[in-house]
């Protein structure tokens, strides 16, 4: 089995998909009004309009309510891009930051509120050390 693409139901398609067009630099390919794909060398971005939904199941998505997923990709040089983008992306949740694990992270929200990941790795971290500098449960 292979995971091939995330799939983003939206309510303004040419409204998302310039927006990740910009964001990753990645040109659609459209294969309607209601369908395009940003494929990068590891995975594909599908966004769909709505009126997808149906082909699917009737009401088993609904726009701009994720606050589950994080869309992630990684980049080269993540204080550059967050440069590039500032004056473009209105929401940033989190500036250039190093994460305990070693990546070096800018979270942003797209258009319809999903949040997204761009990092860089930076360094390698024990997976023990990571642990240690995570937040205690219950």
């Amino acid at each position: 089995m292979n995971l091939v693409s995330i799939r983003v139901i939206t309510d303004d398609v040419a409204r998302l998909v310039g927006f990740y067009e910009r964001v990753t630099g990645v040109r659609a390919d459209w294969s309607t009004k209601d369908f395009a794909e940003l494929r990068t060398a590891s995975g594909t971005l599908a966004i769909g309009g709505t009126r997808t939904v149906g082909l699917f199941a009737p009401g088993s998505a609904r726009p701009a309510d994720n606050r589950s997923v994080i869309i992630e990709f990684r980049v080269d040089d993540v204080d550059a891009v967050h440069r590039r983008l500032t004056g473009f992306v209105t929401e940033f949740v989190r500036e250039p930051t190093t994460m305990p694990w070693g990546n070096r992270a800018l979270l942003f929200r797209d258009p319809d509120g999903n949040l997204v990941n761009l990092f860089t790795p930076v360094a390698r971290v024990p997976a023990a050390d990571v642990a240690q500098k995570l937040p205690k449960l219950g």
